[in-house]
Formats: C-alpha cells, structure tokens, sequence
C-alpha cells in the first residue's frame, strides 16, 4: 500500500517483508514455558519476554548486509509515545519499518489463535489499532492501514502470496504447501475417516505427543477445555507447565513426574486425577490417562494423554453444599435464616420431648436498632447486627442452633439446657454486648433484651416459641438491656385423669375428653395472670368470663401447619373454675391461701373416628395448662412445690 502510495521504493518495501518475516526471531531465546504459557505472564516472565527484541538483533548482527532490518527488529516494539522497549524511542525516532511492522504485527497477533486468547475479527482488530494511535502506534500510519485494508486487502493479500511463491525454488514451493496442508477427507482411507471423527468429536481431550515431546494432536475437546486453539500449539514442545499441571495437593508436576514423559519412559500406562489451567485461567480437576504408543517391535512412538474433566464430579457435593447454604443461612450474619429455623425447631422440640429432656429457647432483639440506622446509617446497623450473631455464635455448644429470626431479632437453640443455664448464657452474652465499641458509631455500644423459656409439659413450638416473644416483650417494656425468663419448665408427670363435679354451666357443656381437679400454692390473684399467659400462647379465644369461672376456645394447632386438605381444624372447649381457700391442717399453712382449680377440655365437634387422636391431643392442653398455673392433681403435691427453693437471678431486674 505504501509502495502504491509512492511513499516508499521497491528495495525499501521488500527490506519491511524480510523484517517482517524475521521479526520475532529473537524468541528462540525466550523459554517454551513463557511462549506456550496459556495465562497472563508475570512480571518476572514479562521482562524476560522483551528481551526478544534484542536478541534478534543479536542474531542478525554478523550479516552485515542486515543492518537495516537489526535496526527494524529491534525497535518494532516501540509505542510511539516513548513508552515501549527496548530503548524508549518515540516519535520519528523509531525506525519507519519498525513502525509498520509494529502494526501488522499487532493486526496479526488480535486476528489470530494464541495459547493465551482466541483469535478475534479484523474489524475488532483494526478497532484497537484505532484505540491505539497516537500512544503506541503512528497515526497516520494507522489511518494508511485502515484504509488499504477496507479498500483493497484481499487483492493484496493475494499478489502479496503469490509474488512470494514464485521468487522460490518450485520444489521448494511445493514441499511447502505439501508439508502443511490436511489432506482431503476423500483421500483418506475409511478407517482412518472413522478415527478422524471420533477424535474430532469426543468431549474429552485428546494430545498426541512424539517421542520428542512435540505435540502432534490437540482436538476440539482439549480446545474446549484449555481454552488454547490447536493451530497455536501444534508442533510445540510439551511441558508439564504449559497446562500449570499440579497434584491434588497444588504441587506443580515436575518434567520427572509427568504422566507423558513415565509413560514413553517406562511403556505403561498411567491414570492419575491432577488438576490443569482451563479456560480463562480456572483451575481444572481431571482425570489424566496417559498411554504409550509402540510399535510391534516395542520402539515408542510417543503417548497419547486424555483428560477428562472431572471439576463436576469433585465439586457436585461442594455445589450442594453452598446450594444448601444459600437457601438455610442468613447472608449478612452466616447464622441459620427463619426458614432453617422453623424447620429444625418442630424436630428440635420433638427430640426433647421423646427423650425427656430438657431445652431452652432464647429470644433477643437488639435495643433502639432504628435509633442507630437512622443516626448512624444501616452500615452501623448491620456492623451491630453481625456482632450480636457473632457472640450468639460463639456461645454455640454442640446441638444449639442460632437464627436470625428476622430484622435485628435473633433466636438461640439451647439442647439439654434448662431454664436456669439458658438465663446464664443470656446474661453472658447480654453484658458481653455492652462491653464492644461500635466501629461505625464512633466507638459507642449498643445493648440487647433478652426472653427465655425452657420447654414444659405440654408445649408445642408454638406455644414454647410465643412465651419467649412474651419475655422478651417483657424485657423491652421494662427497661430493655435485660433477660427476663418465664415458664415453669419440667414438672412431674401425672395421670390426667377423669373425675366428677359440679360445673355451674354445665348444660351448655360439650362432652368432656378430659376434666381434673388442680391445686396451685399461688393466690387467685397470681394463678389469673399465668392463666393470661397460657391465653396468648395458645392464641385461645375467651368465651365467657363470670366471676372466677372462664370458657376458653382452642383451634387446634399441628405442627408446621401442614393438614390434609379433608382435614377440619379441630376446636376445643376449656371450662376453668377458680376457687381460692385456706388450707389449715397445721400451724404452719393456717392463714395460707391457696387456689383450687375445676378444668375440663371437650371438643365442641365430636368425631368417633378421631376421638382417640383428640383425647391426646386434649390431655396435652390439660397438660400444658397444669405447667402455666404450676399445678398439680394433688393437693399435697401442690405444697410440696411451693415449698421447693425459688431460684433467684439478680439479673432479671436490671434496668438498660
């Protein structure tokens, strides 16, 4: 084009060929690890790289005919900026054929497959060129290219072939073209038609390695998996490191060590599960199996290597696993999310229950939170947030579980850990709070309220959960910044048996599943507030209330609200008498009161069917409001638990 242009003679565009031709001779001296290497160089590998230049020169320096092109190979890699190698030129100061090789040079590379990236389109090509002038290539230069190459590059490209052929020897041309063209399918005989096929097409990769450790063969699967095009690494020499092979451990595979090199070796075969740089630089796992290739006389020809990609078999359990993570942790705190929760907390009660021992639920909510979010920011926020999930955490023993229940609210698990126990760890963690500056609140702390509730005789997690929402409301109304703990926990079991009495509306009762008489060591008074309780825990709806006699209606509750679409809810009825009295028989309770209670539980529609199932069901209501009151069946029983020790813990009335 220039030639055409009148910008240069014959002699001087037929010196830019030849330099063009013999540009990047000077690589004969950079190592095949950091030509072939399929990932970005270091900066270690990066300064031995352009040394290229130089060493070209070098090379040419004895044929003083080649003085010209010295100077062309020299400088082809200087920006016209100033800012390229070897010698910082800039400018007209770089040669004018180091500055056209430098863009043809550029064109080719972007348009053409290497180790290290695939082959892009001219029109991406000549785009970057453009990107470039001015800082590393010459602009007018550039704008000459682009214009020879819209208008008129495949007539050139052609003259260009075919003025280069026929200044050769025609044997010579030929035994050219011969060496490196395929031949044609057609010629092929059948067999070796099937064989081409089904190497082209397998999914693994397949190498073919000489004796020599030039690599012959490199299909369509070992392109797909290594991301490095065959026409760029054929006739390279093989090395363990131009894959970045490495052990399951990371350790790089040593020429010594590599299933190629033991196998033309020693003649046997090998499988091994290494790991390889694929695509984009992802490390790979495979499975290598190296084969030797003989002939009947027992020479080697070389090895045939496959890998198999085997990143999804090694991974699937690690995808499971943060499949599993994605869908039951909490992103912000990592501790378990409401639905995780809701899930384990029906097995966790269950558990308890079947092995008869005991559990706690703690509830905490951190103090003012919207106070902060809007003071500080909800960067602030979630600093705090992760802090109160940090130290629930580390009070972690095995078995407990934490979640975050929703917003600032937080909720601990504790297995086989009573009412007392958890009030210690809530009080631990509750003063541990106080005491850690708030980074993003210029070193200020917050503070935390605590509810706890162990589980009782005739809990579900509902009602179990629903109590320790009321002690932490508790907690919030009295002054926050404290643990407050409500439930009686364990009692001992009784039968809940039937007997007869008078009931002042008993016309309109339904027929009775179960009916007791129970005996509190409270006052009227007291046995009314825990039956409040039981009221919101159970969400029971209040019939009638005259005097000291209260209805009550239950929907029944079943855990994790799942039913079959047949199924009707069904709906209990509790008649509660109170009667307060005195209990004299020695000097030591005369002028005690005490509270007798008259309860029954019937089911307002009978089903035979399921009478046995709602009996249960009944009998763990009766239960279950036996824990609320702290009754017992019997009346000794009754002083017996008032006489137990009351367990004190300073820490409930602590003001925040």
């Amino acid at each position: 084009a220039l030639a055409a242009e009148g910008r240069l003679s014959q002699a001087e565009v037929e010196e830019i060929r030849l330099a063009a031709l013999l540009h990047d001779v000077g690589k004969v001296g950079i190592p095949e690890t950091i030509l072939n290497k399929s990932g970005p160089l270091n900066g270690e590998e990066w300064e031995i790289m352009k040394t290229h230049t130089s060493l070209g020169a070098r090379i040419l320096e004895p044929l003083r005919v080649m003085g010209a092109l010295q100077r062309i190979i020299r400088h082809h890699h200087e920006f016209y900026d100033g800012s390229g190698y070897p010698d910082q030129l800039s400018g007209a100061q770089i040669p004018f054929g180091a500055r056209v090789v430098a863009i043809a040079d550029a064109f080719d590379t972007i348009t053409s497959d290497r180790t290290y990236k695939k082959a892009r389109s001219p029109e991406d090509a000549l785009a970057e060129l453009q990107r470039c002038r001015g800082a590393q290539f010459d602009p007018e230069l550039v704008q000459s290219f682009a214009g020879f190459h819209k208008n008129c590059s495949s007539d050139w490209r052609c003259t260009g072939a075919q003025r280069w052929l026929r200044s050769l020897d025609p044997a010579q041309a030929d035994a050219h073209w011969t060496l490196n063209s395929a031949p044609r399918p057609a010629a092929l005989a059948e067999d070796a038609l099937f064989q081409s096929k089904l190497l082209e097409n397998m999914y693994d990769a397949v190498l073919f390695i000489d004796s020599a450790g030039v690599i012959k063969q490199w299909n369509r699967g070992a392109e797909r998996l290594t991301g490095i095009a065959a026409a760029s690494i054929r006739q390279c020499r093989w090395t363990p490191e131009l894959l970045s092979m490495a052990d399951e451990r990371g350790h790089p595979i040593t020429e010594a060590d590599c299933p190629v090199s033991g196998a033309i070796r020693s003649g046997v075969q090998s499988l091994r599960r290494l790991t390889i740089s694929g695509r984009s630089g992802r490390t790979v796992a495979v499975d290598t199996h190296a084969i030797p290739v003989m002939t009947a006389e027992g020479a080697t020809l070389g090895a045939i290597l496959l890998f198999h990609d085997a990143s999804s078999e090694i991974t699937l359990e690690q995808r499971c696993q943060n499949l599993h993570n994605k869908a039951t942790k909490d992103p912000l705190t990592q501790t378990a999310n409401r639905a995780e929760f809701d899930r384990v907390f029906e097995m966790f009660v269950a558990a308890h229950q079947q092995q008869n021992v005991p559990c706690a639920l703690i509830m905490c909510d951190i103090d003012r939170f919207k106070s902060v979010n809007d003071t500080y920011g909800h960067q602030a926020g979630d600093e705090a947030i992760k802090s109160l999930a940090a130290l629930l955490k580390s009070s972690c023993r095995p078995g407990d579980l934490v979640a975050r229940y929703g917003g600032e609210e937080f909720v601990l698990l504790c297995a086989d850990c009573d009412n007392a126990a958890a009030a210690r760890r809530a009080e631990e963690i509750r003063q541990a709070l106080e005491r850690i500056p708030q980074p993003q609140m210029g070193g200020k702390t917050i503070s935390a309220s605590f509810g706890v509730t162990e589980i009782q005789p005739g809990d579900s997690p509902e009602t179990m959960l629903r109590r320790a929402d009321r002690a932490l409301l508790t907690a919030k109304a009295n002054g926050r910044n404290q643990v407050v703990q409500l439930g009686s926990g364990p009692m001992e079991d009784e039968a809940v048996g039937k007997k007869t009495f008078f009931w002042p509306f008993q016309s309109s009762k339904p027929k009775e599943l179960v009916e007791q008489t129970l005996y509190t060591p409270v006052p009227l008074k007291i046995a009314v507030e825990k039956l409040r309780g039981f009221v919101a825990d159970h969400r029971a709806a209040i019939l009638k209330a005259d005097g000291n006699e209260v209805q009550l209606q239950i929907e029944e509750m079943r855990p994790g609200g799942f039913r079959r679409l047949t199924d009707r809810p069904a709906t209990f009825q509790m008649q509660i008498a109170f009667e307060e009295y005195r209990r004299g028989k020695t000097a030591d309770d005369a002028g005690v009161t005490r509270t007798r209670i008259h309860v029954s539980v019937a089911v307002r529609k009978n089903r035979d069917r399921r009478r046995s199932d709602l009996s249960a069901k009944a009998r763990d209501i009766l239960t279950s409001f036996r824990s609320y009151l702290m009754a017992s069946g019997e009346e000794d029983a009754a002083v017996e638990n008032e006489r137990k020790p009351w367990r004190f813990f300073p820490w409930m009335s602590k003001k925040g």
